[in-house]
């Protein structure tokens, strides 16, 4: 088949682009594609009311508009098949690019109020408030990370009291929103690695993230002189994003802090068990909350407060967790050739 021509539209956020890039990669199952990607900066004078009621006009120009609040030239953007998009900032532009070049478009995630979502021509989202709407898809949410590429078995064992992961990888977020870390609840979470490593002789793999605190990471850089406890410390102010792949291949299964969707996401995609740790400051919105108890519904990962971090407890859940067994981009792959044909 001659190539699908992608225009990719890209915020600076590694959680928002992850998910178009697991969609795009999950095109690539399906037909040949070629991906160009633009970076998306609106000019702060410009305002979101403004933009949606100019969206919705009859007067509405999508070059004037790509011009004046996103500095994006719609007589050079490239020819191409699809639109692909995700993050709030995202939106309008996706909707520019597509009515110019007379496109299909898809947007990753909750849509903007006041944009409905036959702008679009499919929103693929994660929450199951969205599964009426014939314009949406609801499904585990998109990553491009391929468990058979990464080597992971197609049937993980059942880890608990009775059998210790010789590699754990642990992923390190930070604050965000209502997602609060005491200084103490950090030193009692790497207490624990440094506890489960004892009592089972499970060495870690850490990564932290763009949200870790310096001094968290400091510490960690500490803690992995001892390599009785860290084989590999993957820090992101000199690694940058792109690192989880490096753990996923080796852990045999995940510790991730609970601030983020993505890693958790991205963590059970690669058909690992995964065990969430929340702080005592946290709260979900209703719709990612029911997100997450699909994921804990699925046996997929369990929660655990950091304050109740025990090899006891910890074991307790991993026995109850059974990683998903299809691989997410095939399952992905599929769902987006019943929903748009036309493009295969």
């Amino acid at each position: 088949m001659t190539p699908l021509k992608v225009i990719f539209l890209a915020d600076t956020r590694p959680g928002h682009y992850h998910l178009a890039e697991g969609v795009i990669a999950a095109l690539k199952r399906l037909r040949p594609v070629e991906v160009t990607r633009i970076l998306v900066h609106r000019r702060w004078i410009v305002p979101t009311r403004w933009l949606r009621r100019r969206i919705n006009a009859e007067s509405f120009h999508p070059p004037r508009m790509l011009r004046m609040a996103y500095r994006i030239d719609a007589e050079a953007l490239p020819k191409a098949g699809l639109v692909v998009s995700a993050g709030g900032e995202t939106q309008m532009p996706n909707i520019c690019v597509t009515r110019f070049l007379g496109v299909p478009n898809i947007f990753c995630g909750s849509l903007l109020r006041g944009l409905g979502p036959e702008n679009f021509s499919l929103v693929i989202s994660s929450y199951d408030r969205d599964a009426g709407s014939p314009r949406h898809m609801v499904v585990l949410k998109p990553s491009a990370i391929d468990p058979d590429a990464l080597g992971r078995p197609a049937t993980v064992p059942r880890y608990g009291p009775d059998r210790r992961p010789d590699f754990a990888g642990l992923l390190i977020g930070g604050n965000a929103g209502p997602f609060r870390y005491r200084r103490g609840e950090w030193e009692l979470l790497l207490d624990f690695a440094r506890a489960l490593s004892k009592a089972w002789g499970t060495r870690w793999l850490v990564s932290t993230s763009r949200r870790t605190p310096d001094f968290v990471a400091d510490r960690v850089a500490e803690l992995a002189k001892d390599e009785s406890v860290i084989v590999r410390f993957i820090d992101y102010r000199t690694a940058g994003p792109g690192t989880l792949p490096d753990v996923f291949r080796k852990a045999e299964m995940i510790v991730c802090t609970e601030d983020s969707s993505t890693m958790v996401s991205e963590a059970v995609s690669a058909r690992l068990p995964v065990v969430g740790v929340a702080p005592q400051a946290h709260r979900f919105t209703d719709e990612e909350s029911a997100y997450r108890e699909f994921l804990v519904r699925s046996n997929w990962c369990r929660v655990l407060p950091i304050a109740e971090l025990t090899p006891d407890s910890f074991a307790a859940a991993l026995a109850e967790i059974e990683p998903i067994r299809e691989n997410p981009l095939d399952a992905l792959a599929a769902k987006l050739k019943d929903r748009l044909p036309g493009l295969f």
